[in-house]
This record gives structure tokens, C-alpha cells and sequence, in this order.
């Protein structure tokens, strides 16, 4: 198996019930490469809650928002490149938060109330865009 075998796991027919696809569906974003559930010495797959997360995701672009799964896999490979973005960013800030202090300055970071969510979706509706919470 790839990942944690003591991370909480779910068989196909399981994730199928639960997000109301079928279980075509969930064998088709892995052939596509939208989902990569691990799989035990049998074979069958196994959907821990980060692919559970991912499925959401992807299941909110197709349904509420119209996406194909062309732009699908677009829009993960953007999401993808975003946060490695970020995680570049957060590092060369701290490297330069830590030359200051060594310089004797200090260093003062804002606070938010709530961590901001670079995955928020804006979802259609009627009366115009809504920024889903």
C-alpha cells in the first residue's frame, strides 16, 4: 500500500453511497488521475479522508460550478502549483524574519480572526456569486 494502513479507509461502494455516484465514477477520475485511492494486496481500493477531501472538491467543480473533468484536472494542477507556491513563500519569509531578528529587529506578523482558505470556491446562484464558507 502507499500511504498509512492505520489512516481511516473506505472501500468503493462505501464512498460511492455516501457521495451518490456511482462507483464507475470514482474508477474513472483514477484512470484520469483526478484520484489516486491506495490499494491492499487484493487490490481493492482504499479511500482515506484526504481522498475523501479531494473527491468533494472535484464533485463541487463538476456539480455545482459545471467544470468537465478536462477542466478539472486544470484546475487541481493550478491548485497544486498554488500551494507549492505558498509553501515556497512561507519559507523565504521566515529565512527573512530570522535574518532580521539575527539583526536585532523585530519582527511583527498581522493575525486573522480566521485562517484564510486559499480553496474557497464562488458558487453561482440565481441571485448572483456567493463566496462559499
Amino acid at each position: 500500500m502507499r500511504r498509512d494502513s492505520k489512516a481511516g479507509c473506505y472501500m468503493i461502494g462505501v464512498v460511492a453511497v455516501r457521495y451518490q455516484i456511482h462507483p464507475q465514477t470514482l474508477r474513472l477520475y483514477e484512470r484520469e488521475g483526478l484520484l489516486l485511492p491506495s490499494r491492499t494486496d487484493g487490490k481493492t481500493r482504499l479511500y482515506s479522508e484526504e481522498d475523501l477531501e479531494r473527491l468533494e472538491f472535484i464533485l463541487s467543480l463538476t456539480r455545482d460550478l459545471g467544470v468537465n473533468l478536462a477542466g478539472v484536472e486544470v484546475v487541481m494542477s493550478l491548485r497544486t502549483r498554488m500551494q507549492k507556491m505558498q509553501e515556497e513563500m512561507q519559507q523565504r519569509l521566515e529565512g527573512y524574519e530570522e535574518k532580521l531578528r539575527a539583526a536585532g529587529i523585530e519582527v511583527d506578523r498581522p493575525t486573522f480572526d480566521k485562517p484564510l482558505k486559499p480553496t474557497a470556491l464562488v458558487k453561482l446562484t440565481p441571485q448572483g456569486l456567493r463566496k462559499r464558507e
